[in-house]
């Protein structure tokens, strides 16, 4: 017998279109019996989100968004300042009956939440996670800034919205991304696509994203990993988050990695300009994490 999800993707696009709104409505109309996100995995881009989502949603005790089974990693919703209303948000996650129902099946509370690697670059979004819930937990993951920066880069690239070469691009961020900050803060509505795109080299400055995030937040409510700790030690890097979130160990049924991209060897020339770049910047990190990066040296 075909999979739910399989014969999703024989529907027409109408079809699922029509379910999706179907059942956007029903969660919203319910909305009041919905709980909220426990946790939320806010970055950075190209670090990892889509792997540490995966790996946590192996975890029994770990859901999905409404309604299982459900592939999409994140609502989308502090894109564009929550204009959509916290009814539309908590449509996307489970009822506290069915939250309570799993409880009793586990033995201990389950949790659900969302990914994405756009939460901690923008800078409204802390606040407006807060304002949603002040309880909930974030993971952040950090990844060499040098490796990260190209393989933002070589996405862009394959998504066939990047003409420019690795140096071109890294040289062009400026003018391409000038004003789109202010704007955002102008406008709570407005989503910059430069701002998410195009910020290969500024995206890599994590500290003042930290700070930003830890304004609003208690620093017990975020957990900041290396990515690398993640490509080299799997299962022991999962163990860390399901401790953060208070569930029990578990063992992953696979450590294979998701979102992966082939990559070709980086270039030299911006490669060194990137690492002399962000030297003092990675220094400052470490002192502020208190833990040793051993990132691409100057």
């Amino acid at each position: 017998m075909p999979s739910v999800s399989a014969l999703k993707e024989r529907s027409p696009d109408w079809v699922r279109e029509l379910a999706r709104q179907s059942t956007r409505a029903y969660g919203m109309a319910t909305a009041r019996w919905r709980g909220k996100p426990d946790y939320l995995i806010i970055g950075a881009k190209r670090g990892g989100t889509t792997s540490m989502y995966n790996y946590l949603r192996m975890h029994p005790g770990v859901l999905g968004m409404f309604p299982q089974p459900r592939a999409s990693k994140s609502s989308d919703y502090f894109f564009g300042g929550a204009v959509k209303g916290s009814r539309w948000y908590t449509s996307h996650f489970h009822t506290t009956r069915f939250l309570a129902r799993t409880a009793d099946k586990l033995g201990y509370a389950p949790v659900t939440g969302e990914a994405s690697p756009y939460y901690i670059w923008d800078p409204r979004i802390a606040a407006l996670a807060y304002q949603a819930n002040p309880d909930v937990r974030a993971i952040m993951l950090i990844r060499d800034p040098v490796e990260r920066a190209f393989s933002h880069w070589q996405e862009r690239v394959q998504n066939g919205v990047e003409p420019l070469d690795f140096a071109a691009a890294l040289a062009a961020e400026p003018a391409r991304t000038s004003g789109e900050l202010e704007r955002m803060l102008r406008e709570p509505g407005y989503h910059s696509t430069a701002h998410d795109w195009y910020t290969y080299r500024a995206r890599g400055i994590y500290q003042p994203q930290l700070e930003n995030w830890l304004s609003g937040f208690p620093a017990e409510q975020l957990l900041v990993l290396r990515s690398e700790d993640m490509y080299a030690d799997v299962q022991g890097t999962v163990d860390r988050a399901v401790k953060f979130l208070g569930l029990p160990e578990f063992e992953l049924p696979t450590t294979k990695t998701f979102n992966a991209s082939r990559r070709p060897e980086m270039p030299g020339e911006p490669t060194q300009e990137l690492a002399s770049f962000y030297a003092s910047h990675n220094a400052e990190l470490e002192r502020f994490l208190g833990t040793a990066l051993d990132w691409t040296p100057a």
